[in-house]
C-alpha cells in the first residue's frame, strides 16, 4: 500500500479538475537497469492516469529505456520485478514484484515486498513530485533523478541492498538466498504495524523497530504509512526524470 501521507502529497501536486486537460512541455521518463542482472520494470498508473508502456517490460542488465511522459497530469509508481521466468509470450512469473503473472502489468500493481518509485507529473505550476517508498518492503535499491528542472530538484534514493542486512523475520528467501525484505506490516499483519483501524492517523501511526531499520538505512524514503522523508523538494518542469535501479 502507498503511504497515506505520500498519497496526500501526490494529490496536492495534481492540478485542479479544470486544468487536467492542459498540455505541458515535453518530458522524458527513463528507466535504467544498473543491476548486474535483468529486471522487468512494472508501471502502475493511479486512477485516472493512462497506463504507460503497457505497464511493464524487460530490461537487460546495464541498459535503459526512455519514453515520452504524458503531457498532462499523471501519477503512479514504478518498481522492479526480479527473478522472473517467462511462461509463454505474455506470461511472466517473478520472485519479487510479480503483477499477476503478466509480462505487461496493464494497470495491475506489483506484489510486495517491492521498493517503489512514486511519481506525480505536471502538478500546479508544472511541479513534479517524486519519492522512494519502502512502506511495502524492499527488493531492489533505486534512485529518482530529475534533470534540468527549476527550483529544488534533489536526487532521492534508497541505494543500499537491504537484502544483505534486513532482520531475519523480514527476510524473503529464494533459490539464491534472500531476495527481498518484508515490511513489519506484511510480516506480522497487526493493526499497529499496518497503521489501520484505530492506528490509522498520524497521531496513532508511529515508527516501529522494523520501519526504523529501513529509516536508518534509507533516511530519504517513506518507511511507514505516515512517515515523512528527510529530504524534501520543489521541482518544476524537469526535462527528464530517471528511475535508476541498483544505483
Amino acid at each position: 500500500m502507498a503511504s497515506p501521507k505520500l498519497l496526500l502529497l501526490l494529490a496536492t501536486f495534481l492540478p485542479s479538475c479544470g486544468l487536467l486537460l492542459a498540455d505541458f512541455a515535453p518530458m522524458t521518463l527513463t528507466v535504467v537497469n544498473n543491476c548486474a542482472y535483468p529486471i522487468w520494470p512494472g508501471i502502475q498508473a493511479n486512477s485516472g492516469s493512462e497506463v504507460l508502456e503497457g505497464g511493464g517490460f524487460y530490461l537487460p542488465a546495464l541498459s535503459h529505456r526512455s519514453f515520452p511522459a504524458p503531457t498532462s497530469a499523471w501519477s503512479g509508481r514504478i518498481w522492479a520485478r526480479t527473478g522472473c521466468t517467462p511462461e509463454g509470450a505474455e506470461q511472466l512469473r517473478c520472485a519479487t514484484g510479480d503483477c499477476g503473472g503478466r509480462l505487461q502489468c496493464g494497470g495491475l500493481g506489483g506484489a510486495s515486498p517491492a521498493t517503489l518509485a512514486q511519481v506525480s507529473l505536471h502538478g500546479n505550476n508544472d511541479q513534479s513530485f517524486y519519492g522512494v517508498s519502502v512502506v511495502d518492503g524492499f527488493n531492489v535499491g533505486l534512485s529518482v533523478t530529475p534533470h534540468e528542472g527549476r527550483g529544488n530538484c534533489p536526487v532521492l534514493a534508497c541505494r543500499k541492498d537491504l537484502t544483505q542486512s534486513c532482520p531475519s523475520e523480514l527476510q524473503v528467501r529464494g533459490s539464491g538466498g534472500v531476495v527481498a525484505c518484508k515490511s513489519g506490516c506484511e510480516a506480522f499483519g497487526t493493526d499497529e504495524l499496518c497503521c489501520r483501524n484505530a492506528y490509522n492517523s498520524p497521531a496513532a501511526c508511529r515508527a516501529s523497530q522494523y520501519s526504523q531499520f529501513f529509516k536508518n538505512e534509507c533516511p530519504q524514503a517513506f518507511t511507514y504509512a505516515h512517515d515523512s522523508p528527510s529530504l524534501t523538494h520543489e521541482c518544476a518542469a524537469p526535462r527528464e526524470l530517471k528511475v535508476i535501479f541498483c544505483h
